[in-house]
């Protein structure tokens, strides 16, 4: 049941993310509603989905992402691509602000285990 719960928080994370970036222009007032599902969805994935064998992937995947997140905003994508650049700009922005929580729990939980080793 959990492992299906994440697998869906996952999914419906990324159309939120996704959808939501396309459209979210047009959804006045929606952003902060559709970021606060988004961190909440992150938040089930990261404690339902992510198994201790694929902490480092992940970790490593919600780096590459932030990092994508930041040069986007950086770069200025709306100037270079004039009419898919915000819509783009906006889907990262979703996909890392999902990712994200997932990342800080995936983490945390890493710190734990190690915390929690005998020495």
């Amino acid at each position: 049941m959990e492992q299906s719960l994440g697998s869906w928080a996952f999914i419906l994370g990324v159309l939120v993310a996704v959808v939501g970036g396309a459209i979210g222009g047009w959804l006045t007032g929606a952003g902060p509603w559709i970021t606060l599902l988004l961190v909440v969805l992150g938040l089930i994935v990261g404690f339902l989905n992510i198994s201790q064998k694929e902490v480092n992937d992940f970790l490593i995947a919600a780096i590459a992402l932030g990092t994508v997140g930041w040069i986007a905003n950086l770069a200025s994508i709306d100037t270079v691509i004039p009419v898919l650049g915000s819509v783009l700009q906006a889907i990262v922005a979703n996909v890392v602000a999902f990712v994200a929580p997932a990342a800080l729990v995936v983490a945390l939980k890493a710190v734990w285990a190690w915390a929690s080793k005998p020495a």
